[in-house]
């Protein structure tokens, strides 16, 4: 009997390459090139994005990497974590890291580009919120108002250079960064693990240990507007998406959920859950993320795969391997069919997608 399998059109072949050897690309092969500073991936299909390779590895950082984000212009990515400092890369070219931004005085769990890309922000479990200065790398502002873990921040999409924080200390915050203390304070009574502002920066929307979501008015600090239940375990990730209207979370339950935010929406606010993504006895702040266009949604995993759906079909479209550790985030470029994942094995990872 012959034994020997044919190639299907679609199958992907590992070939072993290296810099120096001129092997002939096949259809379809994956060429694993070694280089000193890490390992690229680079695969026989058509590229889709201007990144040098179709999947970049980033080294460098000394710890588990927690959060990564594209800056506005899809030109640079931020990545910060366990070893207290935010690394600032080229995304194009080479993928330089050309900034280390240093200051805090512990792991980085969450960090955001300001909507003109010329601040960061950053949650830190020394109980601050760092301001910097992206341009000239260095800490403009601390932030140290909270008196337990900040696990969570996230600053407004408009008006003012607010931001807001969620803390151990089981309170969330919006911060005004041109001047002194918080102005708005809400109280929960566990922890939080999760903030984000509405699109219109008027409502800020919490989620904690306790698994619920709330929604406050920022004019009304003393109760909720309203809540969303359907999770099962603690909220590790709240985004919403580009147009306001819908809301991403993400729980230590397994599953993300899509919410309808929209005034007057009908009771059952829940529209979409999507499950697959897993989440271990870590209990890491795994995050998830909106496409720019949000036709698709991507989320981290403890299994250590990237999960990629479309919003409209909730079909599965990509489980992305490569990472030995816990992917934390998954993030989307702004402009193109670009998607960065971030893990505790100390390394990010590049890659296009098709658009």
């Amino acid at each position: 009997m012959d034994n020997k399998r044919k190639q299907k059109d679609d199958e992907l072949v590992l070939v072993n390459g290296s810099n120096n050897t001129p092997n002939k690309k096949q259809k379809n092969e994956i060429q694993v090139i070694s280089s000193g500073e890490g390992r690229e991936i680079i695969l026989g299909t058509e590229r889709t994005s201007k990144l040098e390779h179709p999947i970049m590895q980033l080294t460098g950082h000394k710890g588990e990497i927690y959060s990564c984000k594209f800056n506005s212009y899809g030109t640079a990515l931020a990545s910060g974590g366990f070893d207290k400092e935010i690394f600032l890369w080229n995304v194009y070219g080479e993928c330089i890291n050309y900034s280390v931004l240093k200051g805090h005085k512990g792991t980085i769990l969450e960090l955001h580009w300001s909507t003109d890309s010329n601040e960061i922000y950053s949650a830190c479990t020394d109980k601050s919120i760092g301001v910097w200065d992206s341009n000239k790398g260095e800490l403009i502002k601390r932030i140290r108002e909270h008196s337990g873990v900040v696990n969570s921040c996230c600053p407004a999409r408009r008006g003012p250079p607010l931001v807001a924080s969620g803390s151990d200390d089981r309170s969330a915050r919006i911060f005004d960064t041109r001047s002194k203390g918080s102005t708005h304070l809400f109280q929960h009574k566990y922890p939080v693990t999760s903030v984000c502002f509405s699109d219109a920066s008027d409502q800020l929307i919490t989620g904690g240990i306790d698994n619920v979501i709330r929604v406050w008015d920022i004019r009304n600090d003393e109760d909720p507007l309203y809540t969303l239940v359907g999770h099962q375990d603690t909220i590790t990730s709240t985004s919403v998406s580009k147009d306001g209207a819908y809301l991403l979370s993400n729980s230590m339950d397994n599953s993300c959920k899509i919410w309808d935010i929209r005034p007057y929406a009908p009771p059952n606010r829940n529209i979409k859950t999507f499950n697959g993504a897993q989440n271990n006895f870590e209990k890491n702040l795994i995050k998830s993320s909106w496409s720019i266009d949000g036709r698709r949604i991507g989320c981290g995993s403890s299994d250590r795969q990237v999960y990629i759906w479309d919003t409209n079909t909730k079909q599965l479209q990509y489980c992305l391997p490569g990472h030995s550790g816990t992917v934390n985030e998954v993030t989307f470029h702004p402009n193109e069919p670009i998607i960065a994942s971030c893990s505790s094995d100390k390394t990010i990872y590049l890659g296009e997608i098709k658009p």
